[in-house]
């Protein structure tokens, strides 16, 4: 919404980042009850787990970029209505999954457990097609209402995601016994508070023309900035995902996929920009070592803030909170650093808080939290400034180049990311009790199969049977060994993201540094 002076709603924005922290709402509660109760009360292992996690994660990337391509024609609007209603659905499908397995034994509760995993899992990915569709219309709002400050802007705005972090870890943490041992139907019902709250500011809001379409950029063009590579990678994730949900092969993907990369080419003309290639390749490893991270953060570092007198979802809160305050202050530290050097720095900060925080299972609390203090500081810029750097050298491709990467980031780590450390912790702390105790290996290890291949897992409901004390011991250190190195391991990811900063760093400054793109005539109008 602007005024007569082209000045932009702060109200709109407000709104815009309310909705924000209803996907952290909606993202915490559900993670750290992955963590503490869903585990045990559906009797899943780590891997399991992990699909979970994914399932309330990848969908996130068909919304996004579905609605993308046609939030121009349907409106704003639509599209927040939409999330509300997903939200609705995934907390009434979760309370339907908790009394499914009131009051029941043997054989009758097995059959119920998988019934509420079910529950949980289809809700997942109902509730995360609800935050794809909230990044759908706030990003390219937020974007055309500061067209000539798109960085700064989208930094504020997604200071609504750690900020939500931080309020919902607030919350759960207050509410741990509940979630622990109580109804846990509760904390679920903490995502309505943002949601009411957001729908209600948005539902009479003026939403303004995606700059694109102000400034008489064609729908093909738009397109063409995306192009047929971007198209693969994007359809691809998505396919290979919908595969293993409805059982077809990767063969099948594959084909899906180049068939609607072709027909994106032919329409188009284009493989696209070379820069929206670069950016969709980061945007993978990025999002696995942000959002893939603090998926398992809190789960990871359970023991030794256990060990400290504390909840470990006192970490991810940390972290976030100074997410929220350096993104409110990205204004003057990119104009100082450009935003290449802001990600390269960043890049170099993450590396060193995952080592640090790797070797923090024997520490005492301090170094605990100086370890995420460097992390906290390493991941708070990658998301917004890549959408900021996406916007502004990419202006023609509109909301479907700044939403699609973020969909392409979510789709990955919830596909490979989650799974991904949810295996190399298995592979870890089944490595592990092999070598310590291989007799009780022998009776506790099952084979599984996930979409990295095959792997040994410990089963929770073997290891839970076991009566002698020394093996309980052996797993649980198994188990803490195998969480510590996939930190460790996760470094490799904002390694090869420091690579292709450097290398854009470069590219920038041989073109007499780095300038953000606008469009003629591309100031917002009310729709």
């Amino acid at each position: 919404m602007t005024d007569t002076t082209n000045k932009p709603s702060m109200g709109l924005f407000w709104g815009c980042f309310i909705a924000l922290i209803a996907t952290a709402f909606a993202f915490f509660t559900r993670m750290y009850l992955c963590e503490v109760r869903f585990a045990s009360d559906f009797n899943i292992d780590k891997g399991t787990v992990g699909a979970l996690m994914g399932a309330g994660v990848w969908p996130f990337a068909i919304s996004i970029i579905l609605f993308s391509l046609i939030i121009d024609k349907i409106g704003y609007r639509v599209a927040m209505l939409f999330s509300f209603v997903c939200y609705t659905i995934y907390v009434v499908m979760a309370c339907m999954a908790y009394g499914a397995i009131q009051g029941l034994e043997g054989d009758a509760l097995v059959a119920a457990q998988q019934k509420g995993y079910n529950l949980l899992y289809w809700g997942s990915i109902i509730l995360a097609l609800g935050n794809g569709t909230v990044e759908s219309f706030i990003n390219p709002v937020v974007a055309t209402m500061f067209s000539k400050d798109k960085t700064k802007w989208l930094n504020i705005l997604h200071a609504g995601w750690p900020g939500g972090l931080v309020l919902a870890g607030l919350i759960t943490i207050a509410m741990a016994d509940i979630a622990e041992s109580g109804d846990w139907r509760l904390v679920i019902g903490v995502i309505a508070v943002p949601a009411v709250i957001y729908v209600v500011m948005l539902m009479k809001a003026k939403f303004p023309v995606n700059e694109r379409e102000a400034a008489g950029v064609s729908y093909r063009e738009m397109l063409g900035e995306f192009g047929a590579f971007g198209a693969l990678i994007a359809f691809g994730l998505i396919f290979a995902q919908l595969g293993l949900v409805f059982g077809w092969s990767l063969g099948v993907s594959a084909v899906l996929a180049v068939a609607v990369a072709v027909a994106f080419g032919v329409y188009t003309k284009s493989m696209g920009r070379g820069f929206m290639a670069v950016v969709i390749i980061i945007m993978m490893p990025l999002a696995t070592t942000e959002i893939g991270t603090d998926g398992w953060i809190s789960g990871l570092m359970a023991v030794p803030m256990k060990e400290a007198g504390f909840n470990a979802g006192w970490v991810l809160v940390y972290t976030s909170a100074i997410m929220t305050v350096l993104r409110f202050f990205a204004g003057p530290i990119v104009h100082k650093l450009s935003p290449i050097g802001l990600l390269v720095i960043s890049a170099v900060l993450a590396i060193a808080g995952l080592f640090a925080l790797s070797q923090t299972g024997n520490s005492g609390l301090l170094v605990i939290f100086a370890a995420a203090t460097l992390y906290g500081f390493g991941k708070t810029f990658f998301w917004p400034t890549m959408l900021g750097i996406t916007a502004e050298q990419c202006p023609k491709g509109g909301a479907l180049t700044l939403n699609a990467i973020s969909g392409i980031g979510m789709i990955a780590v919830g596909v490979l990311g989650f799974p991904f450390i949810g295996v190399l912790q298995e592979k870890t702390a089944s490595a592990n009790l092999q070598n310590t105790l291989p007799e009780v290996a022998q009776t506790v290890l099952i084979e599984k199969d996930g979409i990295l291949g095959g792997y040994q897992a410990i089963d929770p409901e073997k290891a839970a049977g076991l009566a002698d004390e020394a093996a309980t011991t052996a797993i649980a250190v198994a188990n803490q060994a195998g969480q510590f190195s996939a930190l460790g391991k996760m470094a490799m990811f904002p390694v090869f993201m420091l690579l292709c900063y450097l290398g854009l760093f470069f590219y920038f400054k041989s073109k007499g540094g780095y300038k953000a793109q606008v469009l003629p005539g591309s100031v917002a109008k009310s729709e």
